[in-house]
């Protein structure tokens, strides 16, 4: 399956955006395999440097994650003040702490406006992106999370760091093989 719609600038990037290799992850701040895969994505992101691009996307669970909704909402307030990946990180990082009230804890220690964060939280234009994400993932044959893509393709295999790894040196090696520039 295809990744769908392909990622734009209305997504969440780290790292080079003229990256060769874009991984996608579609995520619930409140799945414990999303936070397994948490520090190898950051691993990953390590290794491969600016041949990287990385972007996330929610995917919440709600029916068996009840905070990871509000979580996602939380990720999109603190993009409207330029924090997405720092409220990211913190959620992955207390993953078990996803209440209200610690949200707002975690937003005045990423020195967020706490007012506007607030009422972000309750945006349903916030929530209609975050529903926006979690249908592209269906569309795109996301069943579970993580849901990986890379450079579009929907990626099946194990997602340990050495396997997510070796496919994606393997696509490096390819695109070398191919004389296909990348940076």
């Amino acid at each position: 399956m295809s990744l769908k719609p392909p990622v734009s600038d209305k997504d969440h990037i780290q790292g080079n955006r003229q990256a060769a290799i874009e991984l996608v992850e579609y995520g619930d701040y409140q799945c414990p395999h999303c936070g397994q895969a948490y520090p190898i994505v950051k691993a990953i992101q390590q290794k491969f440097g600016s041949n990287l691009k990385f972007v996330f996307r929610n995917f919440p669970l709600s029916e068996v994650h009840p905070q990871a909704r509000i979580a996602a909402i939380a990720t999109e307030a603190a993009n409207k003040q330029g924090r997405f990946w720092e409220m990211h990180d913190i959620l992955f990082e207390n993953q078990k702490n996803l209440f209200a009230r610690s949200l707002l804890e975690y937003a005045r220690g990423i020195d967020l406006d706490l007012e506007l964060f607030g009422a972000d939280l309750k945006s349903d234009l916030l929530a209609k992106r975050v529903e926006d994400d979690f249908e592209s993932g269906l569309r795109s044959g996301v069943n579970g999370t993580p849901g990986f893509f890379i450079n579009g393709k929907k990626y099946s295999s194990n997602w340990d760091e050495d396997s997510l790894s070796g496919y994606i040196e393997a696509k490096i090696a390819w695109l070398r093989e191919n004389e296909i520039p990348f940076l």
